[in-house]
């Protein structure tokens, strides 16, 4: 009886997010309706920057590669939330169960690197505009973005090879709407400890890190700004406001996730809800409202599709 047998690959239960069917009806439109937003939002910030050769410039050449990882990220999960609301399923199988943690967790590690580089970014424009051309052209925008996902896939890999060859004895319920690599550890059948605290270095304390690095960054920038003239020091906080206010909503729920020490169901569910349903939708609005390049974009591209339609 003490012997496991590895052999059997397991399904996961999933954790519902309602119980009563009316409900799972709310949840299925309501998460329906935000990801309808997520794929128009962000596929049109990605086809307004490359259709439009005025934006062809890094900062939006980031913004649309941070707009396709919302779009992924969000996908990994929305999909099947929606579809488990609608049949009913709580069970998802091993394999399936793995993909959907692998890729969290390379979409995840490739934003982070976006948002850092989306932060030198605005670093060299404001603090050195004179050389901002010559430090952030096209080729080292395109060698940040190489990077960005090659870290990613660093970032998945180191944990998923730990995961993917665990025994699994049951019980089988993962806690949660979607598997991540905190909540499918717990389900071995052996010590994983020390498993548990790589995962916690790796995602939890690294994110941690990442964002109070960030924020640091742009009070330096803005301290900068404001010793070389107090009039641009509300010009360049009005630039940055989008910038901290999309790295906030990114960080923090993931802190919460993998650092938190008393994590609860209800609380892990929101913040997972955060940051792979409201962050990404919520995310073209903050760069195309706040952005007045990106406004004239979109009413030059508006005349365009207007101007082909009077034609046809």
């Amino acid at each position: 009886m003490g012997q496991v047998n590895t052999s059997i690959i397991p399904e996961f239960v999933l954790l519902g997010l309602a119980q009563s069917f009316g409900m799972q009806i709310f949840f299925c439109f309501f998460f329906s309706v935000f990801y309808v937003g997520i794929i128009f939002g962000n596929l049109f910030i990605v086809f307004t920057v490359t259709f439009d050769t005025q934006l062809h410039f890094p900062m939006y050449i980031l913004l649309a590669n941070l707009s396709l990882i919302d779009l992924g990220l969000s996908s990994t999960t929305v999909p099947r939330m929606i579809s488990d609301l609608f049949t009913g399923c709580k069970v998802i199988s091993f394999h399936s169960c793995m993909v959907q943690m692998f890729f969290i967790h390379v979409m995840g590690g490739v934003e982070m690197v976006l948002l850092i580089a989306m932060a030198y970014d605005r670093y060299t424009a404001i603090c050195k505009p004179l050389h901002y051309l010559m430090i952030m052209n096209l080729r080292k925008c395109m060698i940040l973005v190489i990077a960005a996902w090659v870290i990613g896939m660093i970032h998945a890999v180191s944990q998923f090879i730990f995961v993917i060859n665990l025994p699994f004895c049951g019980p089988y319920n993962v806690g949660s709407f979607y598997c991540d690599f905190p909540r499918v550890i717990k389900l071995a059948c052996m010590d994983t400890y020390k498993l548990e605290f790589v995962v916690t270095a790796n995602s939890g304390f690294i994110s941690m890190c990442t964002f109070f690095f960030l924020i640091l960054s742009y009070i330096f920038i803005l301290v900068t700004v404001r010793q070389h003239s107090s009039t641009d020091l509300s010009k360049a906080f009005f630039t940055l406001s989008a910038h901290i206010t999309v790295v906030v909503l990114f960080f923090i729920p993931c802190m919460f996730l993998y650092v938190w020490p008393f994590p609860t169901k209800s609380l892990d569910n929101f913040f997972a809800i955060v940051d792979f349903v409201v962050t990404p939708v919520l995310n073209p609005a903050i760069y195309t409202l706040r952005n007045k390049d990106m406004k004239l974009a979109i009413r030059r591209l508006s005349r365009k599709v207007l101007s082909s339609m009077e034609i046809t």
